[in-house]
């Protein structure tokens, strides 16, 4: 970071007057502030990494106060860095700033493979933090397992089920998978019966793995109960409406099974509560009767849900959930994104595997594709329909799916027909504002816009390409005297 883009950074915090997922502002005017590990992990911890701006106090409404010293500041923050495990290389830049220093620390992202950065002096567990919006909050188990699994290549679809045996699987199905794979593998067919099974991630000596439980159990959720699938239909948007009747959902049910019967109930329960649109072809007179969602999208994103959940003992208590709602479908899987995926990279990056033996189980018995088409089946079946596009969110505890209907659909054109005529009545003032050159602050000021950066990129700079404002210096377009005017 450049001092320049310091300054502009800081201006822009203390402006919005709050800190970000990002950005975290310690005072530093009486001293190195003493406990900084919690901010050091949290960032360490986060694709993004973060900046802490030293020079700016919240207490006295976030203003400049600078810092005591800033050499002796960045000598005892590398020192705290140096506590962290694995050590923190922060990268300093010093500005000059309404005549005092401040002083900027960038904290990088470690690689996931070194996941979780945590203080010594606490340990591990104690010491290990991540980052909620403007927060620094102690991770918990799962959140630190999920790392040491990923390390380690830990895959709990793998372990064993206490007090399940051969019995407890379907017999009939698994042998019928057996054969399939033989068939496939000659000379993998030449080999001992338990052997196969091992190989095949069936059993771990004479008890069944989960993912062979989950496939192939002729009762899965007697081993574990919460296993399955809870599905609602809510009568309102949010959970606790209640219609007329004062019911607050007007369908519910619990899914239990294999995962391909889970699949297939689930879809009937789709099925049955999702509304019907019949439409006539004028040319032909023939009638199409269309669901509400696109069928192909949910039964990827119920697959999904079941096959790349995370089934770890801090999530084996927490069904997957289908929650219809008056505007939109959602699908919750309990865990988050494994490993380094984003969902930025959703359905064009190759994923890491959770669960690799229970993914190629389920492959076979659903016909599901594991070719990483989930995602842009979704995205396609929903643009077929006219649909917004399905929203992916990767929360602390799940990762959620959301269809939104055509009700959402028609709200959108309206509200981007509003926000057109709105921008188009607020350029209209502007032009007539800047008929006297102004300059970029008074700009602002006048569209009620805190900060100058977003009001010049989404308001100025279109009307200045569309070559209907106009710059009193245009050879210096960065000048602080520059100001703008209506051609």
């Amino acid at each position: 970071m450049l001092p320049n883009e310091l300054t502009e950074l800081a201006k822009r915090v203390c402006k919005q007057k709050c800190e970000e997922q990002t950005i975290e502002l310690k005072a530093a005017h009486d001293g190195t502030p003493k406990r900084l590990y919690d901010t050091l992990s949290s960032f360490s911890n986060q694709d993004s990494g973060g900046i802490i701006i030293f020079g700016i106090d919240e207490k006295q409404g976030y203003e400049i106060v600078g810092v005591y010293d800033p050499q002796d500041l960045q000598k005892k923050v590398t020192e705290q860095c140096g506590q962290m495990e694995p050590p923190v290389r922060a990268l300093f830049t010093i500005a000059e700033m309404d005549n005092v220093w401040i002083c900027s620390a960038e904290i990088p992202s470690i690689d996931l493979s070194e996941r979780p950065c945590y203080y010594k002096g606490a340990g591990r567990i104690r010491g290990s933090y991540i980052r909620v919006g403007d927060a620094d909050l102690p991770m918990t188990e799962y959140e630190l397992y999920s790392f040491e699994a990923f390390r380690k290549h830990l895959h709990d679809d793998e372990r064993p089920v206490a007090n399940a045996s051969r019995e407890s699987l379907d017999e009939e199905k698994l042998e019928e998978y057996i054969a399939l794979r033989k068939q496939e593998r000659p000379g993998f067919a030449r080999l001992p019966e338990t052997q196969i099974c091992e190989m095949l991630n069936i059993c771990r000596g004479n008890e069944p793995t989960l993912a062979a439980v989950m496939n192939f159990g002729l009762y899965p959720q007697g081993y574990f109960p919460q296993l399955c699938i809870t599905a609602i239909v809510v009568p309102g948007t949010e959970i606790g409406e209640t219609d007329d009747m004062n019911a607050r959902f007007l369908d519910n049910r619990r899914i239990e099974g294999t995962i391909p019967e889970m699949v297939e109930q689930a879809l009937l329960f789709c099925r049955r509560n999702m509304k019907i649109r019949t439409t006539i072809d004028s040319e032909t007179g023939l009638r199409t009767d269309r669901t509400e969602y696109p069928v192909d999208a949910i039964r990827e994103a119920v697959l999904n849900a079941l096959i790349h959940r995370d089934y770890s003992i801090y999530t084996e208590g927490t069904p997957v959930q289908i929650d219809f709602f008056s505007d939109r479908l959602e699908i919750h899987s309990p865990g988050t994104l494994y490993g380094r995926m984003s969902v930025e990279q959703l359905g064009y990056a190759r994923p890491d595997q959770r669960n690799p033996a229970l993914a190629v189980m389920t492959e076979i018995l659903t016909s599901a594709e594991n070719r990483y088409s989930g995602i842009p089946t979704m995205r396609r079946a929903m643009k077929e329909y006219h649909l917004p596009e399905p929203k992916f969110e990767n929360r602390r505890d799940e990762f959620v799916v959301t269809f939104y209907n055509r009700l959402t659909a028609v709200r959108d054109v309206e509200q981007r027909t509003h926000d057109a005529e709105h921008a188009e009545d607020l350029n209209t003032r502007l032009l007539a504002f800047c008929r006297t050159p102004r300059s970029r602050q008074e700009i602002a000021d006048f569209l009620n816009i805190k900060t100058v950066f977003y009001a010049m990129k989404k308001y100025v700079q279109p009307l200045i390409n569309d070559g209907r404002l106009g710059m009193t210096i245009p050879d210096k377009p960065q000048s602080r005297s520059q100001k703008y005017y209506t051609k």
